[in-house]
């Protein structure tokens, strides 16, 4: 590369949680800069994940933190071109780019859902991937699966 790497920029906290992490999802989950219409929606999928676990002695940040932490891949697959043939190379993944992809990922099946709102979707995936199942799980073990099937392509590491 010839750039430098851009610094990186410092993300407020939300109002409610007092939490950057909730910060960065709401910034992937807004649509055309409606940075207070993600917010109400996160926060009402919030609630509607309490509602449904009442009875358990965790909070609804809780459960979405678990989550986040259960899609969250710890391994992915690196096309690397060697000798005219393509390898998928097993990789491990920076931390940074874990969160991006497990938020994203979330998100993304969540819009997929068939659901009245788009707060209804999100609670629904944020509760299957805290039961770890929903798309965005399957998704995880999928990319496993993938870097596992090819881990005799790891000594081609960049």
């Amino acid at each position: 590369m010839r750039k430098s790497k851009p610094k990186q920029r410092i993300l407020l906290p939300d109002p409610k949680y007092k939490d950057t992490l909730v910060t960065r999802f709401v910034n992937d989950l807004q649509v055309d800069g409606k940075k207070n219409a993600a917010f109400k929606i996160f926060y009402e999928a919030m609630e509607i994940v309490a509602d449904k676990n009442k009875d358990k002695e965790k909070s609804a940040i809780e459960i979405w933190k678990k989550a986040l932490e259960n899609i969250t891949p710890m391994v992915e697959v690196k096309s690397r071109r060697i000798g005219g043939a393509t390898f998928q190379v097993p990789m491990e993944v920076n931390p940074r780019r874990k969160t991006s992809i497990s938020i994203k990922n979330m998100i993304k099946y969540a819009r997929q859902r068939s659901g009245k709102n788009m707060a209804e979707k999100l609670s629904q995936e944020i509760m299957a991937a805290f039961n770890e199942e929903g798309g965005a799980f399957k998704k995880k073990e999928e990319t496993h699966r993938m870097a596992d099937a090819n881990k005799a392509f790891a000594h081609f590491k960049f």
